[in-house]
């Protein structure tokens, strides 16, 4: 057999331009990255990573996120340019808490900006100037209640609150456009708001959200939505 001659070529190296943002994604969740896609800026790198998590919404199997989150992180490449990562879980995060995953996420990449969907929710109402907000959740009855009281004690006034119940996260992606907007609509009616916010990365809402707003006349934010205006402030600053 005859020896193959192969040349070795020069090369050079360089970074992409575009910033470049890491995200843990829920393993039951259908819907969030596509949808940060849709609200991006067009030239942001997404850099995926999945973690665990039961299909049962509840305090205790968000809380077992906490323990998961270091092993997911890891997955990201740790040689990326990361202008920011962002956990993707409003309710985990509301157990977890904020600076727990600021924490967890500096253990593996030290100094970059770090965000969720209730963090970027609080920037995103600061921004809009919200003091009275309509909140519509999918969870079951006790992680309802525990966003509702984070947002009460971050000086929020909550002035109609409702929830689907649902405490399966694979039914969550499924909630349609029609259910969805209806929600919105009875909780926009009860009291006069600020803004309107949708809980939960897995709803599905970039086909409609933007139009949807224009249409009531109040903002309407989504955990998507939220997280991903959130982004483009961090990476654009």
């Amino acid at each position: 057999m005859s020896t193959t001659t192969c040349t070795t070529l020069d090369y050079s190296l360089n970074l992409p331009a575009a910033p470049t943002v890491g995200v843990v994604v829920l393993q039951t969740d259908e819907v969030l990255e596509d949808e940060l896609r849709y609200w991006l800026h067009p030239n942001t790198r997404v850099l995926h990573t999945r973690i665990p998590n039961d299909t049962t919404v509840n305090a205790d199997t968000l809380g077992a996120m906490e323990n998961a989150l270091p092993a997911s992180l890891q997955l990201l490449p740790r040689k990326a340019p990361l202008a920011a990562v962002a956990y993707g879980c409003t309710s985990g995060t509301t157990v977890i808490g904020e600076a727990r995953v600021e924490s967890l996420v500096h253990e593996c990449f030290p100094g970059v900006a770090v965000t969720n969907p209730l963090t970027a929710l609080k920037a995103n109402l600061k921004h809009l100037n919200v003091k009275k907000l309509a909140l519509l959740t999918p969870y079951e009855p006790h992680v309802s209640q525990a966003i509702y009281n984070h947002l009460s004690e971050q000086g929020y006034e909550i002035v109609s609150f409702g929830s689907f119940n649902e405490p399966l996260d694979t039914n969550v992606c499924r909630i349609d456009e029609a259910s969805l907007k209806q929600a919105i609509q009875t909780l926009h009616q009860q009291a006069p708001c600020d803004a309107v916010f949708a809980s939960c990365t897995n709803l599905r809402t970039m086909s409609w959200l933007d139009d949807f707003t224009t249409d009531l006349g109040t903002p309407v934010l989504s955990s998507n939505s939220a997280m991903s205006w959130h982004i483009n402030q961090l990476v654009s600053n």
